[in-house]
């Protein structure tokens, strides 16, 4: 059978990665995994205990295609509790993991053929899930005196139907302040441009805390996840905030597209809201990391990075040490035993140069991986 075009996308390099370090492991070596962007943390135990629950108590099926009234109530919470936003739980959509929302936001908001911006370095499978839709996906190079994040000035060269930016930024960990979001948003409405706001590291962060783009106006889709701050990766459980008369829209697609979200990772989820204590420990063990991290890798040869707001990231310049990020991070992984992500996942036109490491993982792991860097970066002189 043929192969259609949308489905000639690009792989997913950070799972290449993955997938040489897991076979490392098989053979024996202890890997230190700097490459993926996933906690090394497990669901809040109280999750789990009330999954347990509702498994005792009976099947879990079909749910409507929206999520649970108590899940989507919640979510609506937490935008009271972390931003002071008064949310109406009917604009919640649960969906299966952010990537889901992604799908749903691109199909409601765009038609074949329309022009989506979004920031470089940036979130690889944006440009994928787009191309696989039919629609351009257009790289906006950010500068390092814009910390990696875009700006109004950015786009004046680009005629877009839609934008997509995150804050805390993946690989970056930049975010954007309060005046910097409401310009980007002002620019958006002011020309028609859709606006999506990723906020999947909002909780995770080690100064001021993000600003969502609901603060700012209730016409932007706003997409979030139970995976990072949350710890729940493997459990595929997501939400966006859409405006009220997007609601329908998204639903009907959600109905046709997915069915419903998977009804056990809802119960585990609206347990997970509740789990502040264990979910702030977490953040200050990325925190001790990242500090760490800040410390360790200018002292190994890794000089150039942007220090991460958010998140649990670090992205370096290696432009003094490579032109070829993806052979680096085979070295390093070969020689070093440190699994880390070549930039060209997150920027087509300058990632050669970078390479991203995540410091997701124990704070031991972390240790041994600096370890292991400065004896590696010795050797090679």
């Amino acid at each position: 059978m043929r192969i259609s075009r949308r489905a000639l996308v690009d792989p997913f390099i950070v799972m290449d990665v993955m997938e040489r370090a897991r076979a490392a492991e098989a053979a024996g070596r202890r890997i230190i995994h700097m490459e993926v962007g996933q906690p090394g943390t497990a669901a809040p135990r109280a999750a789990l205990a009330a999954l347990e629950r509702a498994m005792r108590a009976g099947p879990l099926g079909y749910t409507v295609a929206l999520g649970l009234p108590e899940l989507r109530a919640g979510i609506a919470a937490l935008y009271r509790r972390w931003y002071g936003v008064e949310l109406d739980p009917e604009r919640v959509v649960v969906t299966a993991g952010s990537s889901a929302a992604f799908l749903l936001a691109f199909t409601a908001l765009f038609d074949v053929g329309d022009r989506v911006g979004l920031g470089e370095p940036g979130y690889p499978s944006y440009r994928q899930i787009l191309r696989a839709l039919s629609l351009t996906a257009v790289g906006i190079p950010a500068s390092e005196e814009n910390r990696l994040q875009p700006v109004p000035a950015d786009l004046e060269a680009h005629d877009l139907r839609g934008l997509i930016v995150a804050s805390p930024g993946n690989p970056s960990g930049t975010m954007l302040s309060r005046q910097a979001l409401a310009a980007l948003v002002g620019h958006c409405e002011a020309r028609g441009i859709s606006f999506i706001s990723d906020e999947i590291y909002h909780g995770l962060h080690y100064g001021d805390r993000a600003v969502s783009a609901l603060e700012i106006t209730d016409r932007a889709c706003v997409i979030n996840s139970f995976s990072k701050y949350f710890s729940m990766t493997g459990w595929r459980i997501g939400w966006m905030v859409v405006p009220e008369d997007h609601v329908r829209v998204v639903e009907r697609l959600a109905q046709n597209m997915f069915i419903c979200p998977p009804h056990a990772s809802q119960v585990a989820a609206l347990a997970a809201l509740d789990c502040v204590t264990e979910m702030e420990a977490n953040r200050a063990v990325y925190a001790r990391n990242r500090a760490l991290m800040l410390e360790g890798l200018p002292k190994v040869g890794f000089a150039r990075i942007a220090p991460p707001d958010g998140a649990f990231y670090i992205y370096a310049d290696v432009s003094g040490l490579t032109d070829n990020s993806i052979a680096f991070a085979a070295e390093l992984l070969d020689q070093a035993g440190v699994a880390a992500t070549p930039g060209l996942d997150f920027d087509p036109k300058r990632g050669m140069q970078t390479l991203r490491f995540s410091y997701a993982r124990a704070t031991e792991d972390i240790e041994e991986g600096l370890v292991r860097l400065a004896a590696h970066m010795a050797r090679r002189g």
